[in-house]
């Protein structure tokens, strides 16, 4: 064994990962919290904004959605609003109706959503099954669809 060897022993790193930290990822954690008036919404950033690795907290009062980006943990920052605020706090359930291939199906349609938002029937298998449209739906419905040029004819090939 050579003194490089000796050396290089010597300053390594520990062989074992005990000492190290596992490193949060940056992250937008989307939540909604009911939110009646502006003191509602200060208590709700207060509690979010002394809360380590949050660089920064959006309160959206009309919507009832916080938005929090940071090196954070989600089932963390969503218990620090329920224990600080006292209030019911529950992941932020709507996505852009775009995203659902049928958005006004029962299920998915939501009166109580912000607008241009549904239910979010794409994670969720059970939650509306007429929500989500198989590949022989879809075909059917682009036959018969205004943007497809040929569905006059498929019309009058039906019709006869």
């Amino acid at each position: 064994m050579g003194i490089v060897d000796v050396v290089s022993e010597c300053c390594s790193l520990p062989r074992t990962h005990r000492h190290l930290k596992k490193r949060r990822q940056f992250q937008t954690v989307e939540m909604k919290v009911r939110i009646d008036c502006e003191g509602c919404e200060r208590k709700v950033k207060k509690a979010l904004e002394d809360m380590k690795g949050v660089s920064s907290v959006e309160v959206l009062p009309a919507q009832h959605k916080v938005t929090v980006t940071g090196d954070v943990d989600a089932a963390k920052v969503m218990r620090r609003v329920a224990y600080k605020t006292g209030k019911r706090v529950e992941p932020w359930p709507y996505v852009p109706y775009d995203v659902v291939a049928h958005p006004y199906a029962p299920g998915a349609y939501d009166r109580k959503a912000p607008p241009g938002y549904v239910r979010n029937v794409v994670s969720d298998p059970s939650a509306a099954p007429l929500a989500r449209a198989s590949s022989r739906e879809a075909r059917y419905t682009a036959a018969f669809s205004d943007e497809n040029p040929n569905a006059c004819a498929v019309m009058i090939q039906l019709s006869t």
